[in-house]
C-alpha cells in the first residue's frame, strides 16, 4: 500500500474512531473481488446479455421475457452461489463484531456479506437477493437452489408449484419499484449515521446514489473507498483509491493499533 492510500486510510480510521453510528454502503467493488463480474465495467455483465432483457417490464410482460430472464441467470447464478467472500466481506464483518459499525447496506445481491458473518438485521439489501425467489400470486418462498435445479431439469420457465404463479428471485430489475421497508430503513439509517461510507460503488446507479447526499446533508462525514471517481468525491472528507479488500483490513490494522496504542 502506497503512502498515500495509507495516509487516507489512517484519516478514514480516525474518522471511525470518532463516529458513533458508522455505516457502510457497498457496491459491485466489494463483489467483483470475490469473482462476480459487475454490470458495467469491461468484460461485466451488460458485454454479454443486452439490459433490455433484465427489466421488470420484460419480466412481467410475458413467458418469452421471463424464459430470456431465466436463460441468463442460469448463467449467473452459479457464479454467485460459488463465490466466497473476500478480505472486505470478512473486514466489514469485523467492524460490526468490534461494535465499530450501525449497519451495512448493499447494493449487491449475493448474501457474501451475510456468509462472511454479518447477521441479517445488519445488512439491509436495498437491491435484493439472489439467492432467495418468491412466487409474486401467492408469496410461497423458495431457495434459488431449488428453482435452479427446476431450470437444470429443463424447465424453461419456472412457476409456483402451489399455484401455478410467476416465480422470481429477490432480486430488482431495472424498471422494479424498490423493495419499500428495506428503502425506507436505508435512508432512516444513512440520515442517522454520523459517518457514512461508500465502499466499491460508483454512484452512478439511482436512488441508491443518492444515499450519501442525504447522510452529508444531515450532518455525516463521507468517505469514498473506491478504485475510481465517483461523482460524491467532492463532497468527501476522505477518499481513499484503493480496492476495498485492501484498504477495509488496512483500516482495521489503524483501529486494532489505536485501541492497543
Amino acid at each position: 500500500m502506497t503512502g498515500v492510500i495509507d495516509d487516507a486510510v489512517a484519516r478514514l480510521a480516525a474518522l471511525f474512531a470518532a463516529a458513533r453510528r458508522p455505516v457502510i454502503l457497498t457496491g459491485a467493488g466489494v463483489s467483483t473481488e470475490s469473482g462476480i463480474p459487475d454490470f458495467r465495467s469491461p468484460g461485466g455483465v451488460w458485454d454479454r446479455y443486452a439490459p433490455g432483457d433484465l427489466t421488470w417490464q420484460q419480466f412481467i410482460g410475458g413467458v418469452e421475457g421471463r424464459r430470456r430472464y431465466w436463460e441468463v441467470g442460469r448463467r449467473v447464478y452459479p457464479v454467485i452461489r460459488d463465490a466466497k467472500p473476500n478480505a472486505a466481506h470478512i473486514a466489514v464483518a469485523t467492524l460490526w463484531t468490534l461494535g465499530r459499525l450501525d449497519c451495512c447496506i448493499t447494493q449487491n445481491v449475493d448474501n457474501l456479506h451475510q456468509r462472511a458473518g454479518l447477521p441479517d438485521d445488519a445488512v439491509i439489501e436495498i437491491h435484493g437477493n439472489a439467492t432467495r425467489a418468491r412466487c409474486l400470486a401467492c408469496g410461497a418462498a423458495f431457495s434459488r437452489d431449488e428453482v435452479h435445479a427446476w431450470l437444470d431439469d429443463g424447465v424453461a420457465v419456472p412457476a409456483c408449484p402451489a399455484c401455478g404463479g410467476v416465480v422470481k428471485p429477490h432480486t430488482i430489475l431495472f424498471g422494479e419499484a424498490m423493495p419499500p421497508i428495506a428503502w425506507a430503513e436505508a435512508g432512516h439509517r444513512a440520515r442517522a449515521a454520523d459517518l457514512f461510507v461508500v465502499v466499491g460503488s460508483s454512484l452512478v446507479v439511482y436512488p441508491a446514489a443518492y444515499l450519501p447526499a442525504h447522510a452529508k446533508a444531515a450532518g455525516a462525514r463521507l468517505a469514498i473507498v473506491n478504485l475510481t471517481p465517483t461523482p460524491c468525491d467532492h463532497a468527501a472528507d476522505v477518499v481513499v483509491r484503493a480496492r476495498a479488500g485492501e484498504a477495509l483490513p488496512a483500516l482495521l490494522d489503524h483501529l486494532t493499533q489505536a485501541r492497543l496504542s
